[in-house]
């Protein structure tokens, strides 16, 4: 029988072996868990591949190469069947590590490093054959100083994990919660189609304390009165036909207990038609968006929701290398290596 705690089992190797990373164990591990010709999606600059090797060669081993110590900290694992008869798995958390060789041409700190990721899994006959990740490479570009477009609104924060601490150990029937999340997102998109604001409903949906934690570049913030100023207000002033299109797009639910998520690959799309959102020019860019998001329930309304977009994707639409105005700004940094002495010695 396919359940929430069979299909946790399944990732449950991968899982230990990424905690405390070393290239054997770790291609071991991989090869292990995923079909050989697993459909890999990933966020940009690194794209899609196919199977656990090209995974490892193209995102966890240069990952690993710049933080030789790298750790993987599962803050939320959700897995559920959905409504269409998938078998997933989520994982939200941080990789950390000491960050001492450059990752994506991002340059070294010496210090001690974070990246957030969203990772959903999709299972058949106990193997991952299809994956959707977005690590928030702006996050550790901002950590680098090295981030080049314009600042954030909401605040910059290392993600926390659930406030009830129950984000690795949820369980229970997820329908319930997923209905109050689907029925919020239909309000959510009843605006700016009708102008008033209250059209949304969001005090019936959404705690008065709730804190969204955004991807960096957008930033995270607490409560209507954030969330309205630093993210929905700008977001949709710029894409006024949110919910308008959804042709060809796809997401896939589950959830467990006061927990539900969504992945899609992408789920969006939208055309920049104002001004106001990340600084981007108003020239009638149609865009698509890949957001992995996770939502946590508190007494039936939403305390916390976890997103993570890729906008490094989102701005090579239209036209925009980050990372390469980034190299720009390297021609005059030191991208050498760091080394930290042991303090043994004077």
């Amino acid at each position: 029988m396919r359940t929430a705690s069979n299909l946790k089992a399944t990732l449950a190797p991968l899982r230990h072996a990424l905690e405390t990373a070393r290239p054997d164990t770790l291609t071991a591990a991989l090869a292990a868990a995923f079909a050989p010709e697993a459909v890999i999606r990933l966020c940009h600059p690194l794209g899609e591949v196919s199977g656990p090797e090209a995974l490892y060669d193209r995102a966890l081993g240069p990952l690993l190469a710049a933080m030789p110590d790298l750790e993987r900290r599962d803050m939320i694992v959700l897995a559920g069947t959905t409504p269409e008869g998938q078998d997933w798995v989520g994982c939200m958390g941080n990789y950390m590590g000491t960050f001492v060789a450059p990752f994506l041409d991002i340059r070294p700190t010496g210090h001690l490093a974070h990246m957030r990721y969203h990772e959903y899994f999709r299972l058949e006959g106990g193997k991952i054959v299809e994956m959707q990740a977005i690590w928030d490479i702006p996050e550790l570009m901002m950590q680098a100083g090295v981030w080049p477009m314009g600042p954030q609104l909401g605040a910059f924060v290392t993600t926390p994990a659930p406030m009830t601490g129950d984000g690795l150990t949820a369980t229970g029937d997820g329908r319930a919660t997923m209905a109050h999340v689907l029925a919020m997102l239909t309000a959510l998109c009843r605006h700016p189609g009708d102008p008033d604001p209250n059209i949304m409903e969001m005090p019936r949906f959404w705690h008065p304390r709730f804190n969204w934690y955004g991807p960096a570049g957008i930033g995270s913030m607490r409560g209507i009165s954030g969330f309205r100023n630093w993210h929905q207000i700008p977001f949709l002033g710029a894409m006024p036909d949110r919910g308008l299109d959804s042709d060809g797009l796809m997401s896939h639910w589950f959830g467990e207990g006061d927990y539900v998520c969504e992945t899609g690959w992408p789920n969006m799309r939208l055309t920049i038609t104002q001004d106001g959102w990340l600084g981007i020019a108003p020239a009638s860019q149609r865009i698509t968006l890949r957001s992995l998001d996770f939502w946590r329930l508190e007494n039936g309304l939403i305390r916390e929701n976890w997103v993570l977009v890729d906008l490094l994707d989102m701005w090579a639409q239209i036209g925009v290398d980050v990372l390469g105005r980034m190299r720009e700004f390297n021609k005059a940094r030191n991208m050498g290596p760091v080394s930290v002495p042991d303090g043994m010695s004077i």
